[in-house]
């Protein structure tokens, strides 16, 4: 082999292992995320990816690039269960399925939009990616009510605050209550705004 060869397949392999650390860096700080730690160190993170300190500077060099691979990975989890048909015979049926996906995915997200909050007032990213959020889940219940209860009426508004995030982390952390006992209230307070006939 030439050394024209090998220094050609160098660039190469310096870029599989800068992706490989990447990921592993990516993923060392969902896992630390996961686990409570809001704002992990760069030395937290070097020792949970295996990788030295400087790397996971040199790698990511501004935190937003972070905030964008961590959000590109939660995406990837949560995407499925968005884009699965909602079951049920009527709006109300179908509404208590969107709450049941939301506890689902709010709980597989919550420990990552915990951290994002904390970081939120400093990162244009996490404040596109926290309005994102926002029109989505209020675009899901739109597409779920009927049309007396559109956005702008009373209801309506009631039932995006009641069913959001936001709602959740509450239920989740200020009021301590576990998963099932957070759906429940959820459903009590859909059920209170948008009564079955």
């Amino acid at each position: 082999m030439s050394s024209q060869s090998s220094a050609k397949e160098n660039p190469d392999g310096r870029r599989r292992r800068a992706d490989t650390s990447r990921q592993r860096i990516v993923d060392a700080m969902m896992e630390l995320m996961k686990a409570g730690e809001i704002a992990p160190s760069a030395e937290t993170i070097a020792l949970k990816a295996g990788v030295g300190r400087r790397t996971v500077f040199r790698l990511f060099s501004d935190m937003e690039t972070v905030y964008a691979e961590i959000q590109h990975a939660m995406l990837a989890r949560i995407e499925p269960l968005f884009s699965a048909p909602l079951e049920g015979r009527g709006w109300r049926d179908r509404l208590d399925a969107l709450i049941e996906r939301r506890a689902t995915v709010f709980e597989e997200i919550l420990p990552f939009k915990t951290a994002a909050d904390a970081q939120r007032h400093r990162s244009p990213f996490l404040q596109k990616d926290h309005a994102l959020l926002a029109a989505m889940t209020r675009r899901t219940l739109a597409e779920v009510l009927p049309k007396k209860m559109t956005p702008g009426t009373r209801p309506f508004e009631a039932l995006d605050a009641a069913l959001s995030m936001e709602m959740w982390q509450r239920l989740r952390h200020d009021q301590a209550l576990a998963p099932k006992a957070a759906l429940a209230v959820m459903k009590h307070m859909a059920d209170a705004i948008a009564p079955r006939h």
